[in-house]
């Protein structure tokens, strides 16, 4: 069975690194996040579902201030601007839907 650490590794921002597996209608990323990183607000129009495994991630959702640590999710609209700042360092799932296509590694 693959592991998704065994998967090319995307850099999103300095101190986010992404490993993804596709589907023909999804992606499932697990994104590493230093302490410190800042992920600056972008919008896409995938659907997203933020897991947070473990850290805390200070994330702005359409403008509003929320707080995740480990076992909470959210589900972030289609372009609904959004960021994020990792407080420690984290380990996060995120669930797209469609497929990511800018997140494919050759």
């Amino acid at each position: 069975m693959p592991q998704i650490k065994q998967l090319p590794a995307k850099e999103l921002a300095p101190g986010l690194t992404g490993y993804y597996a596709h589907g023909n209608q999804m992606t499932l990323g697990l994104v590493e996040i230093k302490a410190g990183s800042d992920l600056p607000i972008h919008q896409h129009p995938h659907e997203q579902i933020t897991y947070i495994l473990e850290g805390q991630l200070d994330m702005n959702i359409g403008g509003e201030a929320c707080t995740l640590t480990a076992g909470m999710y959210y589900v972030i609209p289609s372009n609904v601007p959004h960021g994020a700042v990792a407080i420690t360092d984290c380990k996060v799932i995120d669930v797209f839907h469609p497929v990511r296509e800018d997140y494919k590694v050759e």
